[in-house]
């Protein structure tokens, strides 16, 4: 079984998603409906292992 992420790498993993949304939405020419699909789904696979490692974490 994996070992829970850590906070800095819980913090580190969340500042970088951030960091590539920011500059997704401010290179592109328009956001439309499937930019904002693939934002919000690359959101989930960032942060539901993370929420799963802080749960695991507390027992």
């Amino acid at each position: 079984m994996r070992r829970p992420l850590t906070t800095a790498q819980s913090v580190v993993l969340a500042l970088l998603w951030v960091a590539i949304c920011y500059l997704i939405l401010v290179g592109s020419n328009r956001i439309d409906g499937p930019l904002i699909v693939t934002i919000l789904i690359s959101g989930a696979l960032v942060f539901v292992p993370i929420i799963k490692s802080i749960k695991n974490r507390k027992k």
